[in-house]
């Protein structure tokens, strides 16, 4: 089994187990010193807003009723099991793409337990500029961004190894010898 985590992007798991504590550990946080809805303000831009987000990103379908919550859970659930079987297929060679995997994995994973836990996802991350606020969000959120960007790092950086190319285009991979 040890052998299995450090041959291939388990051996990233780390990344996913600090994201989930890091996220854990700054909702519990808010969640015991502050009130609902209250806003400390940290930079001119910046506020700690605790506020409960029962929809998905940009508080998506958040109103629709109480079924999103197992939706979200759901689609959640599915894509970490997904995201953990590619981790244990994937080569040692591969770096980059396990590491991004492996922080929308942590990300992830740290919204379903908010979701389970609380029947909502806690959030307080507040960033504005004037009278325009972006959606509050979290730590789990950051670490979904961030694998995101990751991953899109990794698809520029290895196109030429992604790309199979025929044996001999001007004949459709037929050899003429």
């Amino acid at each position: 089994m040890l052998k299995s985590i450090t041959q291939s992007g388990l051996r990233f798991l780390w990344i996913s187990m600090i994201v989930l504590i890091l996220d854990q550990w700054t909702k519990i946080a808010v969640r015991d010193s502050m009130n609902l809805y209250q806003s400390i303000q940290v930079l001119p831009f910046f506020n700690l807003t605790y506020v409960h987000n029962y929809g998905a990103a940009f508080s998506f379908l958040s109103d629709a009723g109480g079924w999103q919550r197992w939706f979200f859970t759901g689609i959640a659930v599915v894509v970490s099991i997904v995201i953990f079987w590619w981790l244990k297929q994937s080569p040692k060679s591969q770096k980059l793409l396990p590491v991004a995997f492996s922080f929308i994995l942590g990300g992830a994973v740290g919204n379903v337990y908010d979701r389970i836990a609380y029947g909502y996802v806690i959030d307080f991350l507040d960033f504005y500029a004037g009278q325009w606020h972006w959606p509050a969000f979290n730590i789990a959120d950051s670490a979904i961004f961030i694998g995101a960007g990751l991953l899109i790092i990794d698809m520029f950086i290895n196109k030429d190894t992604q790309e199979q190319k025929p044996a001999d285009t001007a004949t459709n991979g037929v050899k003429n010898d």
